[in-house]
C-alpha cells in the first residue's frame, strides 16, 4: 500500500523546498501568495478587460458571493494623485458584475473630510459610476460591531467596526500607490483604515495614531480575513505623501488576494525596502499567511524589475530604500 504522506511530512517537504529556492525557512503556507503587475499606461477604457482578466485569474468563480469595495478617498483635489482613480474602482465593480457576485457596494469613511459624498463628487465618482449613490455605503456612519482583534499588536482592546465591511464574503482594497509621511508607504493594508468609522472615532481618527500607527494597521488587516487588493499604480504620489506629494506615473495595476505580498511587492516597484517597513515585519511575524521576501512571491506578469520606478522619499524615511534604487 501507498504511504500517505503526513501533515508534518509534508511541512518538512514544503520547508526543505523553501531552503532550496532561498525563500524563508519559516513555512506559513504551502501555496505561496500569488500577486499580478499588470501594465496600465493610462486611465482609460482598456482597463476594463484588464481588470476583468484579472480577477477571473485570481477569484475564479464568485457567483452568489457579497462584494465591498473599499477606496481611497482623502480630500476634494480631482486633479491631484490623492484619491484612487473612479475608473480603476468602476472597472472592478463591472468586473465582479459580471462575474455573477450577489452584490457589489462601493465603501469609504475618510479620515478628514465629514461630507463623504461631496468628497466622491469631487473625485470623479458621480460622473464614471452610474447611480453611485445607489452602490455606496458611507462607513462613517454604518452601523458597527464591536470585535476583538485576532492579532494584537496596538493597545486596542477592541475595536466598532461597520457591518457592511464586516459581513461582505470578500473585502476589497483599491488604495493609490503612495509614500507615506509617517509610515514610509501606504498601499492596501493602510487603506484599511477607512473602514474605522469617524462616526465613533472622530476625525481626523487620531486614536489609530495614539495606538502605534503601524501596530493598528497589523491589528485592522487581521481583523477581516478574506481580502483582495487591487492597487492603482497607475498614477501614484511620492514625496510627502498621502497628500501632499507629487504625482508619480507608474503605469501598473499590482494585485493579489494576500495583502502583506501584494503591498511588499509594491514597495518593491518604489524603489523602497518592504523589509525596513514596520507593519510588514510584524504582519510576517504574527503569523500572516504569507511572506514578504520577494523569492516567497509567486509573482506573475511584468516583472518588478521592468516597471520599477523609484518614488522620491522625504529625508527621515531615505533609510528605507532598496539598494541598487
Amino acid at each position: 500500500m501507498a504511504h500517505q504522506l503526513t501533515r508534518r511530512e509534508l511541512l518538512t517537504a514544503a520547508a526543505g523546498a523553501a531552503m532550496m529556492t532561498g525563500c524563508a525557512t519559516k513555512v506559513r503556507t504551502l501555496e505561496p501568495p500569488h500577486v499580478s503587475i499588470l501594465r496600465v499606461p493610462a486611465y482609460d477604457q482598456t482597463i476594463y478587460d484588464t481588470m476583468r482578466r484579472l480577477l477571473v485569474e485570481h477569484l475564479g468563480d464568485i457567483r452568489g458571493r457579497n462584494i465591498l469595495l473599499k477606496p481611497n478617498l482623502v480630500e476634494f483635489e480631482p486633479a491631484s494623485s490623492i484619491n484612487t482613480h473612479p475608473l480603476v474602482v468602476h472597472a472592478a465593480y463591472e468586473a465582479f458584475r459580471a462575474m455573477g457576485a450577489a452584490s457589489v457596494r462601493i465603501a469609504e469613511g475618510p479620515g478628514h473630510r465629514r461630507n463623504t459624498l461631496d468628497l466622491a463628487d469631487a473625485a470623479g465618482y458621480f460622473r464614471t459610476v452610474p447611480d453611485f449613490e445607489d452602490h455606496f455605503v458611507d462607513l462613517n456612519l454604518d452601523e458597527v460591531t464591536r470585535v476583538r482583534p485576532t492579532a494584537q499588536f496596538s493597545r486596542i482592546k477592541k475595536l466598532y467596526l461597520p457591518n457592511s465591511a464586516l459581513g461582505a464574503d470578500l473585502l476589497v482594497s483599491i488604495p493609490k500607490m503612495k509614500t507615506h509621511h509617517w509610515v514610509g508607504a501606504t498601499l492596501s493594508m493602510k487603506n484599511l483604515f477607512g473602514v474605522v468609522p469617524s462616526g465613533i472615532y472622530g476625525w481626523p481618527k487620531n486614536v489609530l495614531h495614539w495606538v502605534g500607527i503601524e501596530e493598528s494597521i497589523v491589528d485592522l488587516h487581521a481583523a477581516f480575513r478574506h481580502h483582495f487588493a487591487i492597487v492603482d499604480g497607475i498614477v501614484g504620489m511620492e514625496g510627502n505623501g498621502p497628500i501632499q506629494g507629487t504625482a508619480k506615473h507608474v503605469g501598473v495595476l499590482v494585485a493579489g488576494g494576500d495583502p502583506v505580498a501584494v503591498d511588499a511587492t509594491c514597495c518593491r516597484i518604489m524603489g523602497i525596502d518592504p523589509m525596513r517597513i514596520r507593519y510588514l515585519q510584524l504582519a510576517a511575524r504574527g503569523g500572516a499567511d504569507s511572506q514578504i521576501e520577494e523569492d516567497c512571491i509567486r509573482q506573475t506578469g511584468e516583472s518588478i524589475q521592468t516597471v520599477a520606478t523609484p518614488f522620491e522619499l522625504i529625508p527621515q524615511f531615505q533609510r528605507l530604500r532598496l539598494e541598487n534604487s
